[in-house]
């Protein structure tokens, strides 16, 4: 007698990718490959083992190509960046020559040489705080799966093959899946494990397919054929609902595929209030391979470039060269300003030769400007490299983790020297170029007077500046619940730093996940705040959110909030004011906890 499926079974997960879609489950369950390791009898078995490695490397890239391929004909290129990432991992000269030394010194097999390799790889990834940063160590996993399997002689598996449209339901996807997705098959997917910043929901978000991730279990939960929903806008799988359930999603699929609709008439209209009051709108981004998803969805510049990719996962540092093309290749394709943050990782993050001791908390230690104004050479690299793209399109630069009036010194001083040995070599720059720091640590917000004289703009990151005021770690399960953007705590912070920017003649912008969020907009606009930086996917949202109030409104609900002592109290009261202004939008917070 079969088992009883699960009946209107309800799992909450990370919301991946938004959207609602209704399907069929295709269960994808991959074993894990055992690896055997053992030692070379004979030294005469040694080239032949080099051979057997070279061979699967040779065999990872030619899958890899083929897959690169099959999205250019799909006319997907905006994701093509996720394979080329795998096939320079493919590249790499540390895992290819370390892989062979080891086979070669210490007379073991293929397989044991490079786990031993990848795991020396997957460390450089270890303790990064920036959520984004730590997922890219599943790059490294996909491709050592691929040589492995090659080694071994084991099929690869694929989902390209798909015969219906179905909604992928597995433990994870590798970059390589998720690029080989069409969306006339797979209209959905959801997975064990995952963030936001996974390439599994960039990619979902790119390909625009709905996607709950991080759901722990789903693979243990649901069945191959089963009925279920993907709520990506509220992290929800829902199996095998009953009738009344999917009736209730087909009719919020509708409308929120309505409003999606409407949205874009915002695309191209200032993100201004009933009374006139303008804030700019603009997005965050990673990789160039987002810019056309920027332009998409009617940001209005980029507020935050994240340089850091450039520097990870690779034994040699970025030349300038490299770093010069990648930064121009950005602003030459924007009509507005791009901000470019300057690096915020530290040594530790580096798969090179740097002399650097191996600290207890990497997040609290010798990372972003402390590690640039130690490595000053490194740092004057990306500086001239900044500077010299600065010539093709409108650039702002951002040093992040400032913490005192000392180091913005020291970096303005660096930055002159730079521009001097520019002018002196002849190379056209922006001269004028502005300058800003990132307020993210409680010793900045305290000195936020005196830091504004020094600078041309403030951007507040709340993503740190919550969790070092909070004193949490917002990665850590136990405490994570303390993580609260709207704690009375950090609205006072933020609007102390606003009013000490504005008190100086500088903007003061915010680029953490909290600018992005529908429900705070009201309360950021009531703060002053002159620019809002976000995942361009919310920009259209926000823009709609801003254009149907007024200011003085803003203004007043800030006045009203402020007044309360806890985070659940300003929480409540701006969930019910967020409901009965737009109830079709915040229909699903009546509900939320």
């Amino acid at each position: 007698m079969e088992p009883k499926r699960k009946e209107d079974h309800v799992v909450k997960g990370i919301g991946g990718s938004p959207g609602i879609v209704i399907g069929k489950a295709q269960l994808i369950k991959r074993d894990r490959i055992d690896i055997f390791a053992y030692r070379l009898i004979d030294e005469a078995e040694v080239p032949g083992e080099e051979r057997r490695f070279k061979i699967a490397v040779e065999e990872s890239k030619e899958q890899c190509l083929k897959v690169k391929d099959n999205i250019l004909s799909q006319d997907a290129k905006e994701v093509v960046y996720i394979i080329d990432a795998q096939l320079m991992i493919l590249e790499d000269r540390m895992l290819i020559d370390e892989t062979i030394r080891r086979i070669r010194e210490e007379k073991i097999n293929a397989e044991w040489a490079l786990e031993i390799i990848l795991q020396k790889l997957r460390g450089a990834f270890k303790n990064i705080d920036d959520e984004y940063l730590s997922e890219r160590k599943s790059d490294v996993d996909y491709i050592g799966e691929r040589i492995v399997r090659n080694l071994l002689g084991k099929k690869q598996d694929s989902i390209s093959d798909l015969k219906e449209k179905v909604i992928i339901v597995a433990h994870d996807l590798s970059p390589a899946d998720t690029a080989q997705m069409t969306r006339d098959k797979v209209i959905g997917f959801a997975t064990d494990i995952g963030g936001k910043t996974s390439h599994t929901a960039i990619m979902a978000r790119a390909l625009e397919i709905p996607a709950v991730v991080g759901l722990e279990r789903i693979t243990q939960d649901v069945e191959i054929g089963d009925s279920i929903i993907i709520d990506g806008n509220t992290g929800i799988v829902l199996i095998n609902p009953t009738k009344t359930v999917l009736n209730e999603y087909l009719e919020k699929k509708r409308i929120y595929e309505r409003l999606e609709k409407e949205l874009f008439k915002y695309k191209d209209l200032p993100a201004q209030t009933l009374d006139g009051y303008r804030i700019k709108v603009v997005a965050n981004i990673e990789l160039i391979e987002e810019i056309p998803s920027v332009l998409e969805h009617g940001a209005e510049g980029i507020g935050l470039y994240r340089t850091e990719f450039l520097y990870l996962g690779r034994k040699e540092l970025p030349s300038e060269e490299e770093q010069f093309q990648t930064y121009k290749s950005v602003v030459e394709r924007l009509h507005s300003y791009t901000t470019i943050r300057t690096m915020d990782i530290g040594g530790d993050k580096f798969i090179s030769h740097l002399d650097l001791a191996k600290e207890m908390n990497p997040a609290m230690g010798l990372r972003a400007i402390r590690f640039c104004l130690k490595e000053v050479g490194i740092f004057k690299t990306q500086l001239r490299a900044i500077l010299k793209a600065s010539n093709y399109g409108k650039i702002k630069i951002m040093f992040p983790m400032i913490s005192g009036v000392s180091e913005i010194l020291q970096t303005k001083e660096i930055l002159e020297g730079v521009k001097l040995e520019l002018k002196n070599e002849g190379i056209p720059f922006d001269s004028d170029i502005k300058i800003g720091i990132m307020i993210e640590i409680p010793s900045a917000v305290t000195l936020a007077d005196i830091l504004a004289k020094e600078v041309d703009f403030f951007s507040i990151g709340t993503n740190d500046l919550i969790q070092y005021s909070l004193a949490i770690d917002r990665v850590n399960e136990h405490v994570a619940y303390l993580y609260e953007p709207l704690h009375p705590a950090v609205l006072r912070v933020i609007k102390h730093v606003v009013d000490c920017g504005h008190n100086a003649g500088i903007k003061v912008g915010m680029c953490g996940e909290m600018a992005g969020e529908p429900l705070y907009i009201p309360i950021l606009l009531g703060m002053g705040l002159d620019e809002l930086s976000m995942n361009a996917l919310s920009v259209l949202g926000v823009k709609k959110i801003i254009r149907s109030i007024t200011y003085r409104e803003s203004r007043e609900l800030l006045d009203s909030i402020m007044g309360f002592s806890t985070a659940s109290e300003i929480k409540s009261f701006v969930k019910e004011e967020m409901i009965k202004r737009f109830p079709m939008e915040f229909k699903d917070l009546r509900n939320a906890n």
